[in-house]
């Protein structure tokens, strides 16, 4: 399958379930153990071992203490629940892209295709995954389930929210984050797709959100989508240029040049408080440069997350 066939002619992926197969094929060929592998098997406690029941969880190193038998009881056996998260504010949908795919995409693009990506890594273990889309509204919520109907539900969304047209949408993240942590209710492993703008007033409040999101043991992930050449570093040209706010709609004119080096001090400051917090809360933190390879960002995840 040649991956641009796949890509949209008007805006976002034709198939993204297709093209989510192929970046899993390619990125977990060859891994005999999974990356999810045993997350949600909890142990809860022993019980007396009767005659003709599975030997299988004895629990020997207690055999050998007390000279008699036990079996561990496990909080849950089933497989791991995951949640996604994805910000759907109009700053995802920058920069605006005709066309998308795997080697060309916006900050919404890698969002909707990562997410996609994992759900295909899920799915093959029979996992619940569970989503969450939030903008200016709680856009759309659906609980974790590992149904195939439910599988090409979560997929239908995600094609949506990528193929919809850019419009002024702003968010305040921390109210959506705390309204999400309140529904996920048994421990999982969530991912947060999100560029992390909002006001500076708002900044400990968002990160009191995602402290939120690790209550109950869940394993939170954030992948921090930005764009690095414009929005870390506001590589422009010095010509004059209009730069408008895409959530609010609010303008101003200069030259990039006379802004650049306080604008860009400012936001690695920012980030770096972000990094930080995010390894004071436990929290794994996968900075996402969306002008980097789709392949390499993810593959570098699921790579260092099997070592854990």
């Amino acid at each position: 399958m040649i991956l641009q066939d796949e890509v949209n002619k008007s805006n976002g992926f034709t198939n993204i379930e297709l093209l989510a197969k192929q970046v899993v094929e390619g990125f977990i060929s060859g891994m005999h153990k999974s990356p999810f592998h045993g997350f949600s098997a909890e142990f809860a406690e022993h019980k007396i071992y009767n005659n003709g029941e599975s030997t299988k969880h004895i629990d020997w190193k207690l055999y050998a203490k007390t000279d008699k038998l036990y079996t561990k009881r496990y909080e849950e056996e089933t497989n791991l629940r995951c949640h996604l998260i994805i910000d759907n504010s109009s700053s995802m949908h920058y920069p605006y892209l005709a066309q998308q795919g795997i080697t060309r995409l916006n900050k919404i693009g890698f969002s909707a295709l990562a997410s996609a990506s994992l759900m295909q890594i899920l799915k093959k273990q029979r996992d619940a995954v569970g989503l969450s889309v939030y903008s200016d509204a709680y856009e759309y919520y659906a609980p974790e389930k590992g149904s195939e109907r439910h599988h090409h539900m979560l997929l239908d969304t995600l094609e949506k929210i990528v193929a919809q047209p850019p419009s002024a949408k702003k968010t305040k993240t921390f109210t959506y984050l705390h309204q999400i942590a309140q529904k996920i209710k048994r421990r999982s492993l969530i991912f947060l797709f999100t560029d992390m703008f909002q006001d500076d007033e708002e900044e400990e409040r968002l990160f009191e959100a995602l402290r939120h999101l690790k209550y109950n043991k869940h394993e939170l992930t954030l992948f921090h989508t930005y764009d690095r050449e414009r929005e870390l570093s506001f590589d422009f040209d010095n010509a004059p240029k209009r730069f408008i706010d895409v959530e609010t709609g609010e303008g101003v004119n200069l030259y990039a040049d006379t802004v650049k080096a306080n604008y860009e001090e400012a936001v690695r400051a920012y980030f770096e408080r972000l990094r930080i917090k995010c390894m004071q809360y436990q929290i794994n933190y996968v900075p996402v440069d969306i002008q980097q390879s789709f392949d390499q960002v993810l593959t570098t995840y699921l790579v260092e997350r099997r070592k854990c």
